[in-house]
């Protein structure tokens, strides 16, 4: 039977190397961008060699059509993983209504209508999974991430929650929550502060994409059958 996987921010660090591992494992792909179309192209014709279907949906999820836009895209589905982000840094004072808004539009709002409206197709099968991309500061809080802190926090509730509601239906719902990791969010940090937080960190360095996107592969395996409304932390020991 065909497998079919929604990635939202496929064209990210992240949800890049998770359709790399879920094409290598057969998924066929439903992948969401917005801004990244160059990225996304490439990440496509680079996965053709697995011989999938790819399907790509550009989509603004701070807005209230683009959520719609990919619940509408999306045909036979067998899991979700919610992979899309940014993460302002600075105080909070000086953030404006606007950034707050679509702050909770796109971590918050978004992931719950799309899991909302696409729950029925999820249960037509006897077994599927969502993985939200939660974060280390979702977990424990960050000065001068405040509001990424918040949603992040939002998005592990909701999981938690969810996955009582719908256990029953097949449906196991997890958070993953990566730690600093090498993606375009670490651009704005320079060499010297990309050290000091490698310091910090008890295994020593930055976690790979590809490291998140194998924990991802696990929740929606058949390994973790028995695993729902949980935090996966892969944090390298930052925060246990």
């Amino acid at each position: 039977m065909k497998k079919y996987a929604l990635i939202t921010g496929a064209s990210g660090g992240i949800g890049a190397a998770t359709a790399f591992k879920l094409a290598h494992e057969g998924w066929n792909l439903y992948l969401h961008y917005y801004r990244n179309e160059t990225n996304i192209l490439e990440l496509i014709e680079k996965l053709k060699v697995f011989n999938i279907e790819l399907i790509p949906i550009c989509a603004d999820l701070t807005t209230e059509e683009g959520i719609h836009q990919v619940c509408n895209s999306v045909l036979n589905l067998n899991a979700i993983v919610y992979s899309s982000g940014v993460a302002p840094y600075g105080l909070f004072t000086d953030l404006s209504e606007q950034t707050i808004d679509d702050m909770l539009q796109l971590h918050v709002k978004s992931p719950l209508i799309i899991v909302q409206k696409l729950l029925p197709k999820l249960m037509k099968y006897p077994e599927s999974s969502i993985v939200l991309i939660s974060s280390i500061w979702g977990q424990t809080g960050s000065a001068c991430e405040v509001m990424y802190s918040t949603v992040k926090g939002a998005q592990i509730s909701f999981m938690k929650a969810i996955s009582k509601e719908i256990a029953r239906s097949g449906t196991r719902v997890n958070c993953v929550a990566p730690g600093a990791v090498k993606t375009n969010m670490l651009n704005g940090f320079s060499e010297e502060e990309l050290d000091v937080l490698e310091s910090e960190i008890p295994i020593g360095r930055l976690a790979e994409p590809k490291e998140i996107a194998d924990v991802i592969s696990f929740l929606l395996s058949k390994d973790s059958s028995y695993i729902t409304g949980q935090v996966i932390g892969v944090n390298g020991g930052w925060y246990t």
